[in-house]
C-alpha cells in the first residue's frame, strides 16, 4: 500500500471510529437513565464555586457568535490562500461549516426521552451536541490545518486548550450538559477526517512530505495526556454511579463536585484526543512542498 493509501485508510478509520463514539455518547447520555443522571449531577454540581468563575465564563461564551465564527472562517481561509493553497482553504472552510451545520441539525433532530431525572430542565429537551463547543473545536482544528509546520504544534496545544475551556465553560454556565460538549468534539473530529480526505484527493502526485513535520511529540503529549484525563474522568464517574439510585437533590457537596469536576475532565480529555488524532496526519495532508 502506498503512503497516500495508508493515510486514506487512517482517515476513514478515524471518521468511522469517531462516528461510533458519537453514537455511543448519544445513546448513553440521552437514552439511558444513568446517563441522564450523570449529566444532571454534573450540571447541579456546577453551582459549587460558580460565583468565582462566572465573569470569565460569560466572557468566553459571549465572544462566540455567528459574526465571530464568520470572521474566524474568513481569517483561516485567508491564511490558506496567502500560502497559495486553494484546496486547503476549501477544506478548512468545509470542516468549520460542515461541523457546525451538522451540530445544529443533530441538536434539533435528536430526541431526549424524559425519565423524570432532570425535572428542572424537562422542557428544554435535547441539547446535544453543543453549538458553542463545536464552534471552538472546529476553528481550533481548522487553524492547525492551515498554519505552517513551524507553528502547527504550538497552535494545536493552544487550540485544544481553548476549545476545551469553551466546552467546560458551557457546563460551568449551565448552558450545556457535559455529554453535549463531548459529542460536539466528536462531530468536529469526523469532519476533520473528511476534510483530510478531500485534501488527499486533491494532492499532487509529486507533493513532498517531510517526516520532520509530523510533530510526534505533540501528538504524544495531547494523546497520552488526553487519555489520562479521560481515565480520571472514568474513575470519578465510576465511583459516582454507585449513588445512581439517590435523587440528585439529595446528594451532598462531595458527589456533586466530583460529578462536575469529572465531567469537566472528560470534556478536556476528549478535545485533547480529537486534536491529537487530527494532528497525526496533517503533515501528509498539507505537505511542505506541493510538488
Amino acid at each position: 500500500m502506498t503512503p497516500r493509501g495508508g493515510t486514506a485508510v487512517w482517515l476513514v478509520v478515524l471518521a468511522l471510529a469517531q462516528t461510533a463514539a458519537f453514537v455511543a455518547v448519544w445513546q448513553f447520555a440521552l437514552h439511558t437513565e444513568v446517563g441522564q443522571w450523570i449529566d444532571t449531577v454534573a450540571l447541579t454540581g456546577n453551582q459549587i464555586g460558580r460565583d468565582h468563575i462566572e465573569g470569565p465564563v460569560d466572557r468566553i461564551l459571549n465572544a462566540m457568535s455567528v459574526v465571530s465564527l464568520l470572521a474566524a472562517t474568513l481569517t483561516i481561509g485567508f491564511i490558506a490562500l496567502i500560502r497559495g493553497r486553494v484546496a486547503l482553504a476549501v477544506a478548512a472552510t468545509l470542516l468549520i461549516a460542515g461541523a457546525n451545520v451538522t451540530t445544529q441539525l443533530l441538536k434539533y433532530g435528536l430526541n431526549r426521552p424524559d425519565y423524570g431525572i432532570d425535572l428542572e430542565r424537562v422542557y428544554v429537551g435535547n441539547s446535544l451536541p453543543s453549538g458553542h463547543t463545536t464552534v471552538a473545536g472546529s476553528v481550533a482544528v481548522a487553524l492547525v490545518l492551515v498554519l505552517p509546520p513551524k507553528v502547527r504544534a504550538i497552535a494545536a496545544v493552544i487550540g485544544a486548550g481553548y476549545a476545551a475551556t469553551a466546552g467546560v465553560a458551557t457546563l460551568s454556565a449551565g448552558w450545556h450538559r457535559p455529554s453535549d460538549a463531548v459529542a460536539a468534539f466528536l462531530v468536529v473530529g469526523v469532519w476533520a477526517a473528511l476534510a483530510g480526505l478531500l485534501l488527499l484527493i486533491t494532492q499532487r502526485e509529486r507533493a513532498e512530505v517531510a517526516s520532520g513535520d509530523a510533530h510526534r511529540l505533540t501528538v504524544l503529549l495531547l494523546g497520552v495526556g488526553g487519555a489520562l484525563v479521560l481515565a480520571c474522568c472514568a474513575l470519578a464517574l465510576w465511583w459516582l454511579v454507585g449513588l445512581r439510585f439517590t435523587p440528585v437533590a439529595d446528594l451532598s457537596r462531595r458527589p456533586l463536585f466530583l460529578g462536575y469536576a469529572g465531567s469537566a475532565a472528560g470534556i478536556a480529555g476528549s478535545m485533547a484526543v480529537v486534536m491529537a488524532l487530527a494532528l497525526t496526519a496533517v503533515h501528509r495532508l498539507v505537505p511542505r512542498h506541493q510538488g
